[in-house]
């Protein structure tokens, strides 16, 4: 098992649909049971072994740089700076592309907070096999999580291979915002703004793209009634 040392963390969104808290700080910055969204996946990644992290920024980046810069513990930050054009999750991958070295790549969302009863990353990481995938990513079942109202993305065979919902009306599983890939993945991708999603409906049909089920509870704090509820779901555990 070879632990991924870097990661991409996608911090560059605007958060639209976090106003009115990111009237005046960028969502990662937003708290959940006090700490900044980004830190909480930062000490996840930090906790799977992860040694330099590369954030990208956008909207109140210099707060955001700030931030960074004073957290006091790993992972060390490098910063891909997206002031000038907001590229989604493939543009922001391909630039950063330089930042990231050769070796396989935690890729993470700043807005999924979960509660672990097993190790969800050391799964991730257990499942990972560049021989035979593109990505590997973590899932969530929509049964109970707070913050999606999606009917699922995701189908997910006996092998780990992932097929998307396609034409059905619901699907049992939903990414739930950190995967594993080669960091040079979204290279060929276009310039300016591109999505992972055709990348992944690609290598899903040529059976390359796979996934694994987090053992806990998923929380997507997308907008300010998630970030209630997830404060609440939180504090029940104190």
């Amino acid at each position: 098992m070879t632990v991924p040392t870097r990661a991409m963390v996608l911090a560059a969104g605007l958060g639209t649909r976090m106003r009115p808290l990111t009237d005046d700080r960028p969502k990662a910055l937003v708290e959940v049971a006090g700490r900044a969204l980004i830190d909480h996946v930062l000490d996840r990644l930090a906790d799977a072994g992860v040694e330099t992290a590369v954030v990208n920024v956008h909207w109140f980046a210099d707060r955001l740089e700030a931030h960074l810069a004073a957290r006091g513990r790993g992972p060390r930050i490098l910063i891909s700076d997206e002031r000038a054009e907001l590229l989604e999750t493939g543009g922001g991958l391909k630039k950063a592309r330089p930042l990231l070295g050769d070796a396989p790549v935690f890729v993470a969302n700043i807005d999924s907070v979960w509660i672990d009863r097993g190790d969800a990353l050391t799964d991730l990481i257990r499942l990972w096999n560049p021989d035979m995938m593109d990505a590997a990513l973590l899932l969530a079942r929509r049964e109970g999580s707070i913050g999606f109202e999606g009917d699922g993305d995701f189908f997910l065979a006996d092998d780990g291979r992932l097929t998307f919902r396609g034409d059905a009306p619901s699907a049992p599983f939903a990414y739930m915002g950190a995967h594993i890939t080669r960091p040079g993945y979204a290279d060929h991708g276009p310039d300016g703004p591109f999505s992972l999603s055709p990348l992944w409906r690609k290598s899903a049909a040529e059976g390359r793209l796979f996934g694994c089920v987090l053992d806990g509870d998923w929380m997507h704090v997308g907008d300010p009634q998630a970030r209630e509820e997830a404060e609440a779901k939180l504090a029940g555990l104190g």
